[in-house]
This record gives C-alpha cells, structure tokens and sequence, in this order.
C-alpha cells in the first residue's frame, strides 16, 4: 500500500486581518501497518518542530505559516520613493509521502517560516531536523530518536528509548523515562549547553569533551586514569604533539557508550527527579 499526500498552498494576502492571524492547515497520514514499528523523516528549513506522541494510530500534521515582515526598514530602491508598498505573503509547501510504514515529511521553504506541528503513534524510528528560525521539540516519545538542529535548540522530553541529538548554535536538553538497553547515543552542540536526564539505573560508559565549560554528573563516574594517548608528527615542515583531552568513565560499572561534546558550555549528566 502506498499514499501520497501533497499540501501545496498559496498564499497571497493584502488583507491585514489575515496576515495577523496566520491560518493553520492539517493534514492526516494513514499508515500502511497501524500499530507495528515504522520510520518518520521530518525536514524543514525555516520554522519549528514539535512533535508530540499520542495513542493514536495516524500522523496528524498541523502547518502555520508565520507571519510575512513587511518592514522596509529604509531599504527602498531609489526609485521606489514616494511610492506605496504592496503587502505580500509567500506561499508554501509541505510533501508527506507514506509507503510501507516509511514516511517522510518534507518543506522546501527557503523564504517562508513555517511552523510544523505532529501527533505520532508510539514505537517510532524518528529522524527530525531544521535549519533556521526554530526549536526542534519532542515529548512523550517511544522510540530510536535522531535530532539535528543548526540555530536554535533541541528540546526532548519523556523519551523512552534512544537519542543522538546533535545542534550547532542552542543548547541540547534530554530526559529520560527509559532508555533502550545496550544502545550507544551521543549529544552535541557547538555553542551551548548540553544538559542530559536518565534513570537512576543507567548502565554507560562515558565519553565527555567540553572545550570551554566544566562537566557536572550526579552519577558517581569512575574515570579511566589511564594516560592520555598522545600522539607526535614529525616530518619535513610538520612538527606536532596531540594529547587525547576526552574524559572516559563508566557509570554503574558500564554499558553502551554515550557521548557529551560541546565547544563553548557546560555539560550536565543528571539522575532523573522522582
């Protein structure tokens, strides 16, 4: 069985109450397997992403659009002076396909922020991502979770499963109901914190880096004393030394491995709260 469901909107507005009150379309994915294991791809460019989980058995897609700026800001062309600016707002589209319980969700909006929001059926291989102008939020999850930002934050909650979430400009934060036994995961930023809840029961063996922030952990880590590896180069017109500055330890004698990176923050390794 294969579905193919395609919202294309254009939207060209001179009216001031509409651009006010942006509308909001939906849109509903049928799966192909209700109830069995499926994958979900979602993509944008500009604009939020909030996915939530829910014990139904469709993917219901809300799309708002934000509202047109309109501003000049002084930025005229000569020959605009004087003249009186039409008010416009872009169009935009979002492309669902499902086929086989794989689906993918996509935008090609480079001009146009638009907002998406998702209701999904539980037990979930999740990849979500975006670009500019927004945070990439997910609750109440079960599932393997992929998460990619690049200006803005990554924001998880009541994941049961497991996560690699990677953003460049925002802070990272996960937390736990559950995680999947004997499964690797990492959690990186370049600029911000990263800041991770587990169960108290969490099995791991930890590798940590933070260039410019200190690293917090309310679990007791045993730390690798071992001796950095250091490596040397040394050849015509290269001479160098490398040490290793990652942090290796386990937590509760050890498990799969998890990774904290960032550049410029701190990093936090927490004990879910009771």
């Amino acid at each position: 069985m294969k579905t193919y469901i395609t919202l294309l909107l254009t939207l060209l507005s001179a009216s001031v109450i509409l651009a006010q009150n942006p509308q909001t379309e939906t849109l509903t994915v049928p799966l192909s397997k209700p109830g069995q294991e499926y994958s979900l791809k979602v993509k944008n460019f500009l604009g939020q992403i909030k996915i939530t989980g829910y014990e139904g058995k469709d993917i219901q897609i809300s799309v708002t659009p934000e509202e047109a700026d309109n501003n000049d800001d002084g930025r005229r062309p000569a020959e605009a002076q004087g003249m009186k600016k039409i008010s416009t707002d872009r169009g935009y589209e979002l492309t669902a396909k499902e086929a086989d319980n794989n689906v993918t969700v996509n935008t090609n909006n480079f001009e146009k922020v638009v907002n998406l929001e998702l209701k999904i059926p539980q037990n979930v291989r999740l990849e979500a991502g975006t670009v500019n102008e927004g945070v990439v939020t997910i609750e109440n999850i079960s599932g393997d979770i992929e998460v990619n930002n690049i200006n803005d934050d990554i924001k998880l909650t009541g994941i049961s499963g497991s996560v690699v979430a990677n953003t460049v400009n925002g802070d990272v934060r996960v937390s736990f109901k559950s995680i999947k036994p004997e499964t690797p995961m990492a959690f990186s930023t370049l600029n911000g914190d990263v800041n991770v809840e587990f169960p108290a029961d969490l099995k791991a063996r930890v590798k940590i880096k933070s260039d410019h922030g200190d690293v917090y952990s309310d679990f007791d880590i045993e730390i690798d004393k071992t001796p950095a590896k250091t490596e040397k180069v040394s050849q015509p017109g290269l001479y160098q030394i490398k040490k290793d500055d990652w942090i290796y330890g386990k937590i509760n004698g050890g498990g799969p491995e998890m990774m904290f990176k960032n550049m410029t923050g701190d990093i936090y390794i927490k004990k879910v709260a009771k």
